[in-house]
């Protein structure tokens, strides 16, 4: 009996790479934060969180419940977070994306943007508030940050996908 989650690529060897396509996408994302980039304010989108979800949203099967932990553990090294900010946020939004999985039946494209939107906010917001202090004025920068990475969500999921189509036919 065949897996419902079975892809066109599981019946054959895996191929160390193959397996591993999926989190270096996510920390390549990760990695274009140390790009020297001079701006006037911070708007950089989290694209290692953008990856994460977009991996997550188009094929859940691919990446572990437990992925978040050493993904997150890269990010904090590299994007200056206070250490374990990324972690406990991004395992926290897997976790809820899972339980609305669960609740779900079918989900189509305008409820994973939603719930990435969701989830992209609370990464953010949670991880102002972890490393500024409260009396900071970064509010409105903060709020061109999550639009910002709200709106590149989709390019970022459908750069998943063709991943994952590169990484079937290879």
């Amino acid at each position: 009996m065949s897996s419902p989650l079975k892809g066109a690529y599981d019946d054959q060897p895996h191929i160390g790479w193959r397996r591993a396509l999926p989190a270096g996408s996510i920390m390549l994302g990760s990695l274009a934060t140390i790009w020297p980039f001079i701006g006037s304010f911070p708007f950089l989108p989290p694209l290692g969180l953008l990856m994460l979800l977009g991996w997550r949203m188009a094929r859940p099967a691919v990446l572990p419940i437990w992925a978040p932990l050493p993904l997150g553990f890269f990010d904090d090294l590299l994007s200056g977070q206070p250490m374990g900010s990324a972690i406990l946020l991004w395992q926290l939004c897997f976790i809820c994306i899972d339980l609305i999985d669960q609740r779900l039946v079918f989900r189509d494209f305008w409820q994973d943007w939603l719930i990435a939107a969701g989830s992209i906010a609370f990464c953010l917001i949670a991880g102002r508030l972890v490393a500024t202090p409260i009396g900071a004025h970064v509010d409105t920068v903060l709020l061109l940050q999550v639009m910002v990475s709200v709106m590149l969500f989709p390019i970022a999921a459908r750069f998943a996908v063709w991943l994952d189509r590169r990484r079937a036919v290879a």
